[in-house]
C-alpha cells in the first residue's frame, strides 16, 4: 500500500484507520524497524479486541522476528498489563490499540525495556525513517537466524503483581460498578478483582472491538452516563470506567457524580506518600488542580510541575525519581509500576481508601475536591499563536497576575488561573481554568473564550 506515515506515526504512537491508512504489511515494517532500532534480541507483543489487532500483532511479531529477535506473545491484554510483561521481564514492548478511538483505527504504544516510553525523541523518529526507507526499498531480507515466535500467559502474574502493591484484604466489603466499555478492563477486572471483598457488577464486560453500547472513552461525559445511572440503582459505594485499552480508569461516586481525575491524583498521592514514610516527589501536570500540590505539600511530599503528555511525566518521574504522577486525563504513573501508568492501580488505591473507613466516596473526596474547575474547552482558531499572542496582552502587567510558559500559556492569580494550549495535531486551543468558586471560575473562563474566539 501507498502510505503516508506523517499521517499515523504521532508524537508517542503510532495511530490510524486499517485497513485505508495502514494494514499488515506496513505493521511488519514497524515491527522490523522496532527490532533494529531498540536493538533486541528479543521483545513482547500484546493486543487489544479490535478486531484487527491479532493481525497486525502477529505480522509485527514476524517483522521483528525476521530481524532476529525472539517474541513472546502474551495475547489479549491490557496495555498496562502489555507495560507489566515489558518491566517483569525486562523486554521492549508493543501494544496493539488504538485506546479510546472508533472501531476502524488501530494503533502501536511502543516501550523498551522495562517500559521505558518510546516517543518521537526516543525512537519512534528513527523508526518512522526506517520504515519510510524501506517503503521505497523493499522490505529487508530475513537475516540469517530469524528469531523464534512464542507465547506466554501473564494476567495472574499482572493482577498479583498490583494487589501486592495495594492491600484489600482487610477492607470492608464494597459494592462497585465496572463499566469496562466492551474493552480491555472486561478482561483484566475478573482476574485482578478475584479474591477480594468486593462484589462486582459488571457492565459491557463482553470484548467487542466494535463498541455496540458506547465508545470506550470515558473523558467523554456522554460515556459515562450508563454507568452514572447504574450505580444509584445498584445501590453500589462507587463506579469504575475504563477506557478502551484499560490503562485509564474514571470514577464515580455513590449517587454517580464523576470524580474528577484530580482528586484521584490527591487521593492516590496522599496514599503513596503514606506509603513511602511521609516523603517523595510526586509529578502532576500543569492542568491538574491545585488541591494536587496543596495535598501533595500538606502529606510531606514535593510536587512537581510538569506539561502535558505521558512522554514528559515518565520523563520526571525518572529524573527526580518520584514515586507517583497524575495527570487531568486520568492517567496515573506509579515508580513501583516501572513509571509506567495503569488505571487498574489506581483503582485499586480507591477501593481501598474507601473499604478502608465507614463513610461515602462523596465525602471521602471531599477534602481533595477544594476548587471550581471548567474542564478542558476546545476553541478552533485559525492563528493559534496569534490568539495566545492577544490573551498575553490583556493580562500581562497587571497586579497579582504571573504568565508562565511552559506549555502553551499559563495566567494564575492568587484565586484563580487558566491555561491555554495549542492542540499539536488540529487547529485548536485548548482552555483549563480554575478558580475558587464557581462564579470566579465562569468569568475567567468566560474572558479567556472571549478573547480566543474574538
Amino acid at each position: 500500500m501507498t502510505a503516508d506515515l506523517s499521517q499515523i506515526v504521532k508524537a508517542y504512537d503510532v495511530r490510524g484507520v486499517v485497513p485505508d491508512q495502514w494494514d499488515e504489511t506496513l505493521a511488519g515494517l514497524f515491527g522490523a524497524a522496532f527490532a533494529e532500532v531498540t536493538e533486541a534480541t528479543a521483545i513482547v507483543v500484546g493486543h487489544d479486541m479490535r478486531p484487527s489487532s491479532p493481525g497486525l500483532s502477529r505480522a509485527f511479531a514476524r517483522g521483528a522476528a525476521d530481524r532476529g529477535a525472539d517474541v513472546t506473545e502474551i495475547g489479549l491484554c491490557s496495555t498496562d498489563q502489555l507495560y507489566y510483561a515489558s518491566g517483569a521481564l525486562d523486554l521492549p514492548g508493543a501494544m496493539f490499540t488504538a485506546s479510546h478511538n472508533p472501531a476502524q483505527y488501530n494503533g502501536i504504544k511502543m516501550c523498551r525495556a522495562g517500559a521505558a516510553p518510546v516517543g518521537q525523541d526516543t525512537g519512534l523518529a528513527q523508526i518512522r525513517e526506517l520504515v519510510e526507507e524501506w517503503l521505497e526499498s523493499g522490505a529487508p531480507e530475513p537475516v540469517a537466524e530469524p528469531g523464534a515466535i512464542g507465547s506466554r500467559e501473564t494476567l495472574e502474574d499482572y493482577a498479583a503483581h498490583l494487589r501486592s502493591l495495594v492491600d484489600l484484604t482487610a477492607v470492608r466489603p464494597l459494592k462497585v460498578v465496572v463499566d469496562a466499555g466492551n474493552g480491555m478492563g472486561g478482561h483484566t477486572v475478573p482476574t485482578v478483582f478475584a479474591g477480594l471483598p468486593l462484589t462486582l457488577v459488571p457492565m459491557y464486560f463482553e470484548l467487542d472491538g466494535t463498541f455496540p453500547n458506547h465508545e470506550a472513552n470515558p473523558l467523554d461525559p456522554a460515556n459515562l452516563v450508563d454507568l452514572q445511572k447504574r450505580v444509584p440503582a445498584e445501590g453500589a459505594d462507587l463506579g469504575i470506567a475504563f477506557d478502551g485499552d484499560a490503562d485509564r480508569c474514571f470514577v464515580v461516586d455513590e449517587n454517580g457524580d464523576p470524580v474528577s481525575p484530580s482528586a484521584v491524583t490527591a487521593l492516590v498521592a496522599a496514599r503513596e506518600l503514606a506509603r513511602n514514610g511521609g516523603a517523595g516527589t510526586v509529578i502532576h501536570n500543569l492542568i491538574t488542580s491545585r488541591t494536587v500540590p496543596e495535598v501533595v505539600r500538606e502529606h510531606g511530599g514535593t510536587p512537581v510541575r510538569t506539561r502535558v503528555g505521558h512522554s514528559f511525566i515518565k520523563a520526571e518521574m525518572a529524573r527526580t525519581g518520584a514515586i507517583f504522577g497524575g495527570e487531568h486525563s486520568a492517567h496515573y504513573y506509579f515508580k513501583d509500576f516501572w513509571n509506567a501508568d495503569t488505571g487498574m492501580l489506581a483503582a485499586l488505591h480507591v477501593l481501598a481508601a474507601l473499604g478502608g473507613q465507614q463513610g461515602t466516596l462523596s465525602a471521602l473526596v471531599a477534602q481533595y475536591d477544594r476548587y471550581a474547575g471548567s474542564g478542558e474547552i476546545n476553541s478552533t482558531v485559525a492563528d493559534q499563536a496569534g490568539r495566545i499572542a492577544a490573551i498575553r496582552a490583556a493580562y500581562e502587567g497587571r497586579d497579582g497576575v504571573t504568565l508562565d510558559d511552559l506549555d502553551g500559556l499559563t495566567v494564575s492569580a492568587a484565586e484563580w488561573w487558566f491555561n491555554v494550549r495549542p492542540s499539536n495535531t488540529e487547529p485548536l486551543l485548548r482552555l483549563n481554568a480554575e478558580a475558587k468558586d464557581e462564579a470566579t471560575m465562569a468569568a475567567i473562563r468566560d474572558d479567556a473564550l472571549a478573547i480566543i474566539r474574538a
